[in-house]
């Protein structure tokens, strides 16, 4: 287990780093954005190449940040169910859920997006839009961020497993107690 684990470790740092300098691509998709919208007021011109520039930056953020969401526990869950469960309990969900469903759909698309890429990047393919970017970028997005949720999916299966068997501590349980019936000092 302890090797798992230390692959587990390593998938969640590189996670980590690639999702944190990738979010920062925001700031350049705002800048972007602002910049291309300034421009066509004030001058009258405007540029698909910017606009796609734009929409292909808030793909590689969303597409090379979900590992990232997901190693940091921050994805959607069901709250209703999740809060009324122990930690154990949680634990057996969130395994049986990579196992029978993240891990086959990530694997499904990195299967899929591969070809995807492959045919953009062979073929050259630009934007149907007049002065558009060429296409391989966004497609690479794709299948990239679709390699790191199928490794993330594997860390959080070997992390689950050693939680179950006793290698790592259990989660600490969460409130259940709405945040509105606590005081701000956080007490009852």
């Amino acid at each position: 287990m302890s090797g798992l684990l230390s692959l587990s470790a390593l998938i969640d740092k590189i996670n980590g780093v690639i999702g944190r300098a990738t979010a920062w691509l925001l700031l350049a998709a705002v800048v972007i954005s602002a910049g291309n919208a300034v421009i066509r007021k004030a001058m009258n011109l405007s540029s698909n190449a910017w606009l796609e520039a734009q929409w292909y930056l808030f793909g590689a953020v969303f597409m090379l940040c979900a590992a990232w969401t997901l190693r940091d526990d921050e994805h959607v869950r069901v709250d209703v169910l999740s809060s009324r469960m122990s930690p154990r309990g949680r634990v057996w969900v969130d395994f049986l859920c990579h196992i029978l469903f993240l891990l086959p759909f990530a694997a499904l698309m990195v299967w899929l997006s591969w070809p995807f890429f492959m045919s953009s990047l062979m073929s050259g393919e630009q934007s149907s839009n007049a002065g558009g970017l060429i296409r391989w970028p966004a497609k690479l997005w794709v299948l990239v961020g679709f390699v790191l949720l199928l490794a993330q999916a594997l860390s959080e299966i070997f992390k689950s497993a050693a939680r179950l068997t006793g290698d790592l501590p259990m989660p600490e349980a969460e409130e259940t107690e709405p945040p509105a019936t606590r005081n701000a000092g956080g007490e009852r």
